[in-house]
């Protein structure tokens, strides 16, 4: 930035010196006195430029620089000056890059592209965030971004290295959150999936280095020792032992200062912020050991340990780089669920001549040309061509599905073998792709109950830990000086809680990936560990146990109106609902449909709206007479067979009613069988007529059915449920299972539900294929099994190596070695979540 582009204003107006008493100046790091305190550059003998950083007056060379430092403070980011360990090379790197970040992400249009609504005045964002080292740094951020003015909730996830943030739009903006994060000493910017896979290569590559820095100068670190400890058996000749004790400091410096150094920073950014976490013994441990070995190598007394700080620095970081790969995995798995969107756009101009775009710059309303074989960029309609589109990372259907004119599509969905033309309705973090994902990151955020625990006892930990350490080195000190220093950095190493840490994320993360692989996507994360113990479902019946796609079966005319005119009639209202009935009877209605107005719904009842000035009411017979004023019509025979029977009225009385079916879902009956012989509970409570429930009810083998039912009396009978001390599920698609679906100790939405379904829903079935809600209920049970095993293991261990470590009875190579192998423990056996089930694998063959 340079000082052209700062406000403009009176150079020659500073800032209010400070009061008489204050410290005189101190220099930055590289500042030397008289010196720009911003830039370092010699400050003119006339210049009248000077800022007050810290409560203290800093010599400034000119206003460029003045302008920039008071942005800086103002950001609240001072900290900048204390931290920066050397002064910008050019005037482009004189404001600090996370201060640039933080203000370009302040223009709206660059933030709305990453952030999506989440209400009124509200938005929700996913933010990629980095140089985060344990669980720890996971829980002071999200305390920090939680005390953020106008963020509403907020959730961060260690495993993926994601915060999802939904906030208040007039009171912060999505700038405001990265500076907040800034201040802590963490870099975040907003989620897309191209920045993400570019951040996690390059973390990748950064762990390679420092593992590979570790591996070659610990390798020599060892050799060395094994001379050492050779020569303290057989002997060895003292300027021998003396120099090979030096190599050994010289080949431990460069994987204490460059490999272990995130180790440090995670350390002292913990202290500093009052969360100390794993590192903290971490590092105080790494630090008396080449301490304790500097000291003994300058006076050659005592031993040295520098093969023990370079073995252990290896293998903490070799444990790390392995849960990163499986947590890299595990997140590319759940996010397969969808094929990104492409990066470029063929948009098309008034003229219908193509130029190749990036997709961020699509806006809703333009008109985008797909060729065959191209994923579709955003979410739109159809307005010129047909085709198919292969939709199946999304929906779960193998076969491509056709679509013509009117038709809509899918952002991340392919295009078949004909070209497309589509006009843009939702793009970026508005898009369907998005907002499953979002979905699985907000579930991801969530921990449950175990997850807390894990935290706690984790963060207390690390204080027990360090009080132990404290006491073995005052007891061994008194007791034998020789031993307080091994026995110390045993304790401090042996007890490291990473594996009580790890032991929930990584669980968590392998099931959402074994969940989004059959299909279902967790919306929230707290609701795996209820469905593990569920113990009755509750089934909606019209598009959950039945297809959901109706077909007009029969027309009656009430009164001398033509089938025709009831139909498009009929048509013209439903075209406001989302009901699978109202799909039916528009698919029916012939010609042109007239337009209605004054809509109102009622769900799970019917929908009412003026047609060519006259109140109409459609939906269920009772309802509708009861709503019209007119008494009921006799609609013997229509309901034969358990069909469902929709009645429309005017103020004048009933003058048509609609005789409708479906049928019943693939994989409906083995499922419903299947959780019958586990012993769980099945209910059917629907607000179909009675026969058409007992029909399906009577195919399916459920006892428990009720039909007729309106939203309350849903949600009265799964009280009643729970009040007899049943754990219930219920799974449901329409807008009148929105309410129960709420209300439900654990709740699942069918794929092609009502919106408010899905919003109220804990987990998605994306593909609706109702076998895999069984593959749900097992993994859910493996999952809180699989979490008490680690947290048992990584507990049981750190208490009976504790004791061991204490005693001197381990010796600091032994401590590293056991410490990363019970990391690594709790990491594979996580990773046993994510294989496929027997099931999932014959269904893939």
């Amino acid at each position: 930035m340079h000082s052209d582009d700062m406000p403009s204003g009176d150079p020659t107006i500073g800032p209010a010196r400070p009061p008489a008493g204050s410290a005189p100046p101190a220099s930055a790091t590289g500042v030397s006195p008289g010196a720009c305190y911003h830039c370092g550059e010699p400050v003119p003998q006339d210049s009248a430029f000077s800022s007050v950083i810290d409560a203290i007056e800093r010599p400034m060379c000119c206003a460029g620089c003045m302008a920039v430092a008071q942005t800086i403070v103002e950001a609240g980011l001072s900290d900048y000056y204390r931290l920066r360990t050397s002064l910008p090379q050019r005037a482009q790197e004189r404001v600090p890059r996370m201060l640039e970040q933080a203000l370009a992400w302040e223009r709206p249009t660059l933030a709305d592209t990453f952030t999506r609504e989440a209400g009124e005045h509200a938005r929700e964002a996913s933010l990629i965030l980095e140089d985060i080292e344990c669980a720890a740094c996971a829980w002071l951020i999200e305390r920090t971004l939680a005390g953020v003015p106008g963020v509403l909730e907020t959730g961060v996830n260690y495993s993926t290295h994601r915060a999802r943030v939904r906030f208040d739009q007039r009171a912060t903006t999505l700038g405001a959150l990265i500076e907040s994060l800034a201040r802590l000493g963490y870099r975040a910017q907003p989620y897309d999936p191209a920045r993400r896979e570019a951040a996690l290569e390059n973390e990748r590559r950064t762990r390679l280095r420092r593992l590979g820095v570790a591996a070659l100068f610990g390798m020599q670190t060892m050799m060395l020792a094994v001379a050492l400890y050779a020569g303290e058996w057989y002997g060895i000749e003292p300027e021998f032992h003396t120099l090979f004790r030096w190599l050994s400091l010289a080949m431990t410096v460069p994987v204490l200062c460059y490999s272990a150094w995130p180790f440090f920073t995670a350390a002292v950014r913990g202290v500093r912020n009052g969360m100390p976490g794993m590192d903290l013994p971490v590092s105080l441990a790494l630090a008396l050991a080449f301490l304790a070995s500097v000291h003994a190598t300058i006076t050659g007394t005592d031993h040295v340990y520098f093969d023990a700080v370079a073995m252990f620095t290896f293998l903490l970081l070799l444990a790390r780089h392995l849960e990163f790969i499986a947590r890299k995995r595990a997140q590319q798995r759940t996010e397969s669920l969808v094929s990104p969107a492409p990066e470029l756009a063929r948009r098309l101009d008034a003229h219908g001549d193509a130029a190749v775009v990036p997709v961020a710059e699509l806006v809703a309303g333009d008109r985008v040309r797909i060729l065959p074989g191209e994923s579709i960029p955003a979410d739109g309609t159809v307005i010129a061509g047909q085709g198919e589109v292969d939709e199946s990372l999304l929906s779960g259907e193998s076969r491509p599905v056709p679509r013509r004119i009117g038709d809509k599509v899918l952002g991340g969905t392919v295009n078949g073998a004909s070209p497309l033309e589509v006009r843009v309705e939702q793009v970026g973090a508005q898009m369907a792709v998005s907002r499953v994902l979002a979905l699985v990151e907000r579930a991801a955020a969530m921990r449950p109950r175990l997850a807390l625990l894990a935290d706690r006892v984790a963060s207390v930990f690390v204080l027990v830990v360090l009080a132990s350490a404290a006491g073995v080195a005052a007891w061994w000190w008194h007791v034998d000086a020789q031993v307080w220093i091994p026995a110390t950095v045993a304790v401090l190493v042996v007890t490291c809680p990473c594996a009580l840490s790890l032991a929930t994320p990584t669980a968590l993360t392998a099931a959402a990936s074994s969940l989004s692989a059959i299909g279902l996507v967790p919306a929230r994360g707290l609701a795996l560990e209820t469905l593990a113990r569920v113990d009755h479902v509750v089934f909606d019946k019209t598009g959950t146990l039945t297809t959901g796609r109706y077909r007009l079966l029969d027309t009656a005319a009430l009164r001398e109106v033509p089938v025709e005119s009831l139909l498009r009639t009929a048509a013209a209202l439903e075209r406001h609902s989302q009901h699978p009935i109202a799909r039916a009877l528009e698919a029916a209605a012939p010609g042109p449909l007239p337009t209605a107005s004054e809509v109102h719904a009622e769900s799970g009842c019917g929908i009412s709206a003026m047609v060519h000035g006259r109140r109409y009411w459609l939906g269920t017979p009772q309802w509708v007479c009861a709503q019209a004023g007119t008494a009921l019509p006799d609609l013997a025979g229509l309901d034969r067979g358990g069909a469902s029977v929709v009645l429309l009225a005017a103020r004048y009385g009933a003058i048509g009613a609609f005789r409708l079916g479906d049928e019943i879902r693939d994989g409906a009956r083995e499922l419903v069988h299947a959780l019958t012989a586990r012993g769980i509970g099945v209910s059917m409570y629907s607000g179909d007529h009675g026969e058409a429930v007992h029909r399906v009810a009577d195919a399916l083998g459920i006892a428990d059915r009720a039909g007729a039912l309106l939203p309350g009396d849903k949600l009265a009978r799964l009280r009643t449920l729970a009040a007899r001390g049943r754990t219930t599920a219920m799974v449901g698609d329409g807008v009148n299972d929105a309410p129960v679906l709420a209300g439900a100790a654990v709740s699942v939405a069918m794929g092609g539900g009502a919106q408010a379904a899905r919003a109220s829903a804990d987990f998605i079935l994306i593909n609706e294929q109702l076998p895999a809600l069984l593959e749900a209920f097992d993994l859910a049970i493996r999952t809180r099994r699989t979490i008490v095993q680690n947290m048992c293991w990584a507990i049981g261990y750190n208490l009976c190596a504790l004791p061991a470590a204490a005693a001197g009875l381990v010796s600091p190579w032994m401590a590293a070695i056991g410490m990363s192998l019970s990391s690594l423990l709790v990491v594979g056996n996580s990773l046993r979540l994510s294989r496929p089930s027997r099931q999932q694998a014959r269904a893939w063959r």
